[in-house]
């Protein structure tokens, strides 16, 4: 698959045309940001780390029925996905408390919620990806309610996978971000990532914190904290 030009570049990724217009080339990156870019900083083979996790994670879910964008990896930093129109909402799915949540509703850190919480952030940089609910969604015509409704129960699924395969990898999957697009036949799919860039995970016995919070807190060495992760997955693969 040849590497056309340059169409997009995010905080953590670069797309690229290909030979085959529904088909795109992806990068990983190796920049870190946080707090909307407040925060910035590069780690060597982070993107590398992020890519395998990633297709490991869409490949997981793919083989539970749940459509994504994912259609290989091709090198250590590179995948294959197929061409989406994003949807300018992130879907935020919560199982424990942390982050912002803790401070907006003064919970405990750590504290297990009584059911999965989804929240929709409206993606907007020079807003702040602020936090909207059904009502601004609409406001905003930003995505039709039936396929918002799907996006909502897609998710829930999506969580219910990705905490029963996390368990098994000794991790504690306290919350994460997706996104959802169209493909070229107008088919809702989830697109974007699924990496410890998006999600937080914790160890289930320690509570060691792997993921990027290791860099928005400046508490330990991303590149060794993501190896541990994809480590894991390899491990719960190689048995599956």
């Amino acid at each position: 698959m040849e590497k056309g030009q340059l169409v997009y570049e995010g905080k953590a990724k670069r797309l690229y045309q290909t030979d085959d217009a529904n088909l795109l080339l992806v990068q990983y990156k190796n920049d870190l940001t946080a707090f909307n870019g407040q925060k910035t900083s590069m780690e060597h083979g982070k993107g590398a780390l992020n890519n395998q996790i990633s297709s490991i994670l869409f490949n997981v879910l793919r083989n539970e029925g749940i459509p994504n964008h994912w259609v290989k990896q091709i090198s250590d930093d590179e995948q294959l996905v197929k061409h989406t129109d994003i949807i300018p909402i992130e879907v935020v799915v919560r199982n424990v408390a942390a982050g912002s949540l803790v401070k907006r509703l003064g919970l405990t850190e750590g504290e297990t919620l009584n059911a999965p919480i989804v929240e929709y952030y409206y993606k907007d940089d020079e807003l702040g990806d602020p936090l909207i609910n059904d009502d601004h969604i609409e406001l905003l015509n930003l995505v039709k309610q039936d396929d918002l409704t799907r996006m909502k129960e897609l998710s829930l699924r999506i969580n219910l996978v990705l905490v029963n395969y996390f368990k098994m990898c000794g991790l504690r999957l306290v919350d994460f971000k997706l996104e959802f697009g169209y493909d070229s036949e107008g088919s809702l799919i989830l697109s974007d990532e699924v990496s410890p860039d998006t999600c937080r995970l914790w160890d289930v016995n320690t509570n060691e914190k792997l993921d990027k919070d290791v860099f928005r807190q400046g508490i330990g060495s991303v590149e060794e904290t993501y190896t541990k992760v994809l480590e894991r997955l390899k491990g719960v693969v190689s048995h599956g």
